[in-house]
């Protein structure tokens, strides 16, 4: 939100104080506590009628400090709070006639006692700062208050409170995150509000905005709050990256890297990190879409095309229509087009298939588990006190369920827990977006506070459960709405993007900000949600949809088999559901990492290769974990123009090397796309292309790519439990490959720069 008209002025609306002084300093357990009058106190009397802004900086973990600012320090928002698990290290603080530092690892904050400013700093160099008129308490739209005897006698809660703090950016220093964005990769110059709704792909607008954003200066900043908050990246003032929160108290996290991969390791470290995935939730979903026309014997015809034209499938999903129509959620399947459903997925079980089906938490009036749930007290209230709080927006007459409500979350819970019995997989929990404020929760919490948290407590009750009952490592969803913490319950998904060119485009931005935002599992529509697919679209949409975290067949009203599009396409479905398997072993690998450290699977060039200013803006190409480079085609040329950072690259699938430090441009069949294996990668691909699932210790033959002289090469084999099962490493000195690690007698393939594969033994 803007306070300011032009760098001097400020808004009329506004009525702004600013630290202006650090008028006292004391340290605190963990911590220093700031004293901050709003003009610059040089006699006694200036104490008095003088409104502070009170700071404190206290270690959270090392490398991390929490910043707390406030007016009012006993005003009670009542918001919901980010789960978060901090843990304090060893901090020194000092003190001194011009500054006082607080030190926490390897990153300190310095206060400046002689002009207003606090710096964090490490290696020697200031990061960011905050000082002249950067960190203010805003009174909006203030009302005229009277000391006379009037009706606005001492009226000083006629105003919006807010909080505003401005960190500064360095010439060349680039904002990403802040959510899964579908607007540039890079955020300067926007103004971002993160509040989630449902605003499909092509605007502004997120189903999944995390208040959290990194630069390419070494550090991020996780703003402490659920509701919205609002972000000036350099859009207000152009040197700085301004957020303000409604209220008398802002809090921030403040993450010292200096690499993204630390970054975001400290961020999950604090918010949660990402549950791993079963290995099944890896191979190709195929939906019934939404609005088609579908039943039994429609889904049978799908399946039984997959296998005759010998397409792997994984997980078959039933979109919304499961259910009757003007009755969702109800949990109950449509009697008149799935008679049998237990038998049915019976059927569908012994064809190797796991099972999805669709809900959102809200409940459509005349079913019965609408009134049941109003008798108990389990939907959210209208706040005059007048009954449920309903709408006709997406389902007639609908509530919400109040998840801050725990009976509530056991009823819902008992729902779902009779579809698993039935034989049910997994959800897809879609929406979580369109929560109202005019509300009334069971906890008595913020309203407008609520609106984001709700996706937490939703995705976290239907997790839980599947934890419950399939157990830790076969629990999965398939969500749309996101928020700070809900990295925790993978899969999340890009929401309705368009059958085109600039809509796949976009939503592989979405992606990679999503990804530098803290969470690590991510699919999308393959061929777009909305409308139907030219032919050609779809087919390269089918190897960027591969070649992603999750890959789903998704669609509105029409239906995404192969087969719909032209019979080429289910030749490219087949040939990228085979390469993905092929990739599982190392797939799976990285996704352990990502279970560990919170590393994304998909990962923006910028965050593999940080110091490469060619990788800063790049968002038409990605890294798929640490080793493989992928660059989907975005035209119907089959052109794609990519970057390779320095070093030695190796072609997947013409096994011709290319040298780094440079961008190519080279034409692609559907069969293929830019996909280059970085210099002196392991490589452990499997042998098995029919399923994601399998054993990748036995079944599977280590490659080596491009290896450097006298470089250890090191890979991890896992198994679809997520244990590392072996550790193989080897190393090429002159003509011999040398075991460091590793069995005597494994055969290893060594890709050689001359295009050459030799078959090597240790």
């Amino acid at each position: 939100m803007k306070f300011t008209e032009g760098y001097w002025l400020g808004s009329e609306r506004a009525n702004a104080l600013y630290a202006a002084q650090a008028y006292a300093v004391e340290e605190i357990e963990n911590g220093m506590r700031i004293v901050a009058p709003v003009r610059k106190v040089v006699t006694r009397g200036d104490t008095l009628n003088m409104p502070v802004i009170t700071l404190e900086f206290k270690a959270a973990a090392e490398n991390v400090i929490l910043v707390r600012a406030w007016h009012y320090e006993a005003y009670d928002r009542r918001e919901p709070r980010f789960e978060k698990s901090e843990s304090p290290c060893e901090v020194s603080f000092s003190k001194n006639e011009r500054e006082a530092v607080l030190r926490a690892g390897q990153v300190s904050v310095h206060v400046n006692l002689e002009n207003w400013e606090y710096s964090f700093r490490a290696g020697g160099r200031v990061l960011t700062s905050c000082g002249f008129r950067n960190l203010g308490y805003i009174r909006r739209d203030r009302k005229a208050s009277s000391m006379l005897p009037f009706e606005n006698y001492m009226c000083e809660h006629e105003y919006e409170p807010y909080m505003v703090n401005e960190l500064s950016l360095s010439p060349g220093e680039n904002v990403y995150g802040l959510g899964e964005r579908f607007t540039a990769f890079v955020k300067n110059g926007q103004v971002v509000e993160t509040w989630n709704e449902d605003g499909g792909t092509s605007s502004q607008v997120a189903y999944k905005s995390i208040p959290f954003y990194m630069t390419n200066r070494g550090y991020g900043v996780l703003a402490d709050h659920a509701d919205n908050v609002s972000f000036e990246v350099a859009s207000e003032k152009v040197e700085y990256v301004g957020f303000s929160v409604p209220g008398e108290e802002l809090r921030y996290y403040f993450f010292y890297g200096p690499s993204p991969r630390q970054i975001i390791k400290e961020l999950t470290a604090l918010t949660g990190r990402p549950a791993l995935p079963p290995a099944w939730s890896f191979g190709l979903w195929l939906s019934t879409s939404f609005t088609t026309d579908y039943g039994e014997e429609t889904v049978t015809g799908f399946l039984d095309g997959m296998q005759e034209r010998q397409i792997p499938l994984s997980v078959f999903h039933f979109d919304c229509f499961w259910m009757k129509g003007f009755q969702w959620c109800d949990f109950e399947w449509d009697e008149r087009v799935f008679p049998d459903p237990r038998g049915m997925l019976e059927r569908y079980h012994k064809r190797g298939l796991k099972i999805c089906v669709w809900i959102n938490p809200y409940i459509a009036q005349g079913t019965p588990v609408f009134k049941e749930a109003a008798e108990k007290g389990y939907l959210l209230m209208r706040s005059d006190g007048r009954g449920v709080r309903q709408t006709d927006n997406w389902q007639n007459g609908m509530g919400l369920v109040d998840f801050t409500n725990p009976q509530a979350c056991l009823w819902y819970q008992g729902k779902l827990r009779r579809l698993l019995e039935l034989g049910v997989d997994c959800f897809k929990t879609d929406f979580g977006e369109r929560i109202p404020v005019d509300v009334t929760w069971s906890d008595g919490s913020n309203p407008r506070a609520m609106h984001n948290y709700y996706t937490f407590l939703y995705n976290r009750c239907v997790f839980s459960l599947l934890k419950e009952v399939k157990g830790e490592r076969e629990a999965v969803l398939f969500a749309r709405s996101a928020t700070a913490g809900c990295q925790q319950f993978p899969v999340h998904w890009g929401g309705d993007c368009s059958a085109s060119y600039p809509s796949m485009a976009e939503t592989l931005r979405g992606g990679l900000s999503f990804a530098m935002s803290g969470f690590a599992f991510w699919s999308h529509d393959i061929g777009g949600f909305e409308h139907t697919a030219p032919a050609d679209v779809y087919k390269r949409w089918l190897a960027f949809g591969l070649l992603s975290s999750h890959s789903r067949l998704h669609g509105s009203s029409s239906y995404r088999v192969p087969w719909a599009f032209d019979e080429e396409a289910c030749d490219v479905a087949r040939h990228f559901v085979h390469l993905k398997c092929r990739l599982m072993p190392y797939l799976y690998a990285m996704a352990v990492t990502a279970h560990e450290e919170g590393t994304p699977l998909m990962r923006p060039m910028v965050f593999e290769f940080p110091e490469d200013p060619a990788c800063a803006t790049l968002d038409m190409q990605y890294m798929l974990g640490e080793s493989i480079l992928v660059a989907p085609v975005f035209n119907e040329e089959g052109s794609a123009w990519y970057y390779l950072p320095e070093g030695k690259w190796i072609g997947y699938f013409n096994g011709e090397c290319r040298e780094g430090g440079r961008f190519y441009r080279e034409t692609c069949d559907y069969f293929s796309l830019p996909l280059y294996i970085r210099e002196n990668t392991l490589l452990a691909l499997g042998k098995v292309t029919d399923r994601p699932d399998y054993d990748y210790v036995m079944e599977s033959e280590l490659h080596l790519f491009a290896p450097a002289e006298g470089a250890e090469a090191v890979c991890r084999i896992p198994d679809t439990q997520g244990n590392i099962k072996e550790t193989v490493a080897v190393m090429m000195k002159g003509n011999a490959l040398l075991a460091t690690k590793a069995a005597k007698g494994r055969t290893i393939f060594v890709h050689g720069t001359d295009g050459e594969v030799r078959e090597m033994t240790l």
